[in-house]
């Protein structure tokens, strides 16, 4: 009798420690997870704010962001105010209208009034602008005639114009990008060979103090 009641007893206690066991080591699972899991946290906000201070994922991009195949036509000597290290510090308007390959969209936006919109340093922008060849391309009549009807030109102009900052990443994620003038555009390829409703990027991730601006090789018309 006090053999079974002994066998009993020890039966009970190792049931017991089995179960504090068993407890123990899911406790510990639990705490390894719990750490696991906030140290993933952790490392992904780590890696957020250090691709915010690199200029990732808001479209602000540096001089060693451009690409394409035009930017060797950009003055390469650092002291210009037209050099992709002279457009850095200058709202949009002004750092195209400093810029040799953008003269004739310059001479546009200031016929459009659309200067101090775009030199609104409270604002981003993406802006697709057409090289000199590309309006040449238009025929001096129709050029003339554009330049000339404002409402017209304010249209064209803010076709090319994206409301955010978006670098090549940006443009590509979505393939369609709404414009300040209303309508959409839409980006195609890859890489360094990217379209914009058919017209080729010559050199992009320009970056300026308000935008980032892709050189395009044609006027892109509104319907």
């Amino acid at each position: 009798m006090r053999a079974t009641t002994k066998i009993a007893a020890l039966s009970a206690a190792s049931a017991l420690a089995l179960t504090l066991s068993a407890c123990g080591n899911d406790d510990t699972e639990s705490t390894i997870d719990d750490a696991q899991t906030t140290a993933g946290d952790t490392m992904s906000e780590a890696t957020d704010t250090m691709g915010d201070m690199m200029g990732g994922g808001d479209g602000v991009t540096t001089v060693d962001d451009v690409f394409g195949s035009a930017c060797d036509a950009i003055p390469q000597d650092s002291a210009d105010q037209g050099s992709l290290d002279g457009m850095v510090d200058d709202p949009v308007a002004t750092a195209a209208s400093n810029n040799p390959l953008l003269s004739t969209l310059a001479t546009a936006v200031t016929e459009a009034d659309l200067v101090d919109t775009l030199n609104d340093t409270d604002a981003e922008y993406t802006v697709f602008a057409p090289y000199n060849p590309a309006f040449e391309a238009l025929g001096q009549e129709t050029l003339d005639a554009v330049l000339a009807d404002q409402e017209q030109l304010t249209d064209i102009l803010t076709y090319h114009v994206v409301g955010e900052r978006l670098d090549r990443d940006g443009i590509l994620d979505g393939g369609t990008l709404d414009t300040v003038q209303g309508g959409t555009l839409e980006v195609t390829g890859s890489g360094d060979d990217i379209q914009v409703n058919g017209a080729t990027v010559l050199c992009g991730n320009i970056p300026t103090a308000n935008a980032t601006v892709f050189v395009i090789d044609t006027v892109m018309m509104p319907e």
